[in-house]
């Protein structure tokens, strides 16, 4: 699979620019849900086969650990355990770098971007979603927004995220 490239077009994308866009989505998404959750909440259950946040976010960073093994062209999915809040929560924004650093230096005719979206990206926002219904089940609700107002930028996948433009009560 080739690139697209952006020529002149400020309206076409190369692929990895488009990628990038979707990981910094998922770093302002996951953010929002992760920044100031309630105390204990990384072991809150809705029910005893239900996942904890924590379980989820450890989910979602093995998600992120195995998109970045097929952008390097050699698919590897590891199951970890979920380990202190803050911990994994640094890790989500460790890996969003690491990854994003990856998409922006790698050719990506080396990978199959539609499955890499299918998987881990699409995945990864439902596990968001997930965690941002939990956060409002355990007293905590996060304050929905109108998304496609959000400054949301290619390369700003930290913690540090912009302030929401448009929340609703």
């Amino acid at each position: 699979m080739t690139d697209t490239t952006t020529g002149n077009d400020p309206h076409r994308t190369d692929v990895r620019d488009y990628l990038r866009h979707g990981l910094a989505t998922l770093a302002y998404r996951g953010g929002k849900a992760l920044r100031d959750a309630p105390k204990d909440f990384g072991s809150f259950r809705v029910g005893e086969a239900s996942r904890t946040p924590s379980q989820i976010l450890a989910h979602v960073c093995d998600l992120l650990d195995w998109w970045l093994s097929l952008v390097r062209g050699r698919q590897a999915w590891h199951n970890s355990t979920p380990g202190l809040w803050n911990d994994d929560v640094k890790r989500f924004h460790d890996t969003l770098r690491v990854l994003d650093a990856e998409l922006a230096e790698r050719d990506s005719s080396a990978y199959e971007w539609t499955r890499v979206f299918q998987g881990p990206i699409a995945d990864a926002l439902t596990h968001v979603g997930q965690l941002a219904m939990l956060r409002r089940l355990a007293g905590g609700a996060v304050r929905g927004e109108n998304y496609f107002q959000a400054d949301i930028a290619v390369g700003r996948v930290g913690a540090d995220q912009s302030a929401p433009r448009r929340e609703f009560d």
